[in-house]
């Protein structure tokens, strides 16, 4: 019998090759020919998935994000707003090699959104999904009657987004000046300020 093949699953293994080139390499250092050879296949087998190398590497970076999404839909949520924002807030944090390996793939690509105009509307699609994850934590918040007077949901969704941007480019820049735990009790010592009776971690 002919051996199936899990088109998907292949897939997702070329974008695997793919990130590992990007984080040993670098986003220039991608080429079809390199991911080919990375996989140990034929550049004809590579094409049979993917048509040309925009095509995979706007793949590659869809997965990152979707993978995070599938990973925040699988988490065991309590309904405590304030505990169930800081697990879904480390699912997008590099607290692990999975997660790490994400965090500097992404890096990569949003370097070269500045000078790659389609890179540069796959991050602004990402980006865009992003603040709508963070807004809804916030507007969760609000709804529960769990932060202080007067909170502004825009500006508050902004902070708390670039907050956690600006954690996950520092932690994954320069692991030596931020550990995981200052990572998270960052996020902790933040979300403090807008709540009520917050609970100090």
């Amino acid at each position: 019998m002919p051996k199936i093949v899990d088109h998907d699953k292949r897939k997702e293994k070329i974008a695997e090759a793919t990130w590992r080139i990007i984080r040993r390499d670098g986003l220039d250092g991608v080429s079809v020919r390199g991911i080919a050879d990375e996989m140990g296949i034929s550049l004809g087998s590579l094409r049979h998935y993917f048509q040309s190398q925009d095509e995979l590497l706007a793949y590659a970076m869809r997965l990152i994000s979707r993978r995070a999404k599938t990973r925040i839909e699988n988490l065991p949520f309590t309904g405590e707003a304030r505990h169930d924002i800081e697990m879904v807030i480390a699912e997008l944090a590099p607290l692990d090699e999975e997660r790490l390996a994400e965090a500097q793939v992404w890096l990569a690509f949003a370097g070269k959104a500045i000078s790659d105009s389609k890179i540069r509307a796959l991050s602004r699609e990402v980006h865009e999904e992003l603040y709508a994850g963070f807004r809804s934590m916030i507007e969760l918040l609000i709804s529960q009657k769990l932060t202080i007077d007067g909170i502004d949901a825009e500006h508050e969704t902004r902070r708390l987004h670039g907050l956690v941007d600006g954690l996950v480019v520092h932690y994954t820049t320069f692991p030596e000046t931020l550990n995981k735990d200052e990572l998270m009790s960052t996020v902790s010592y933040h979300l403090n300020q807008i709540l009520i009776n917050p609970k100090e971690k």
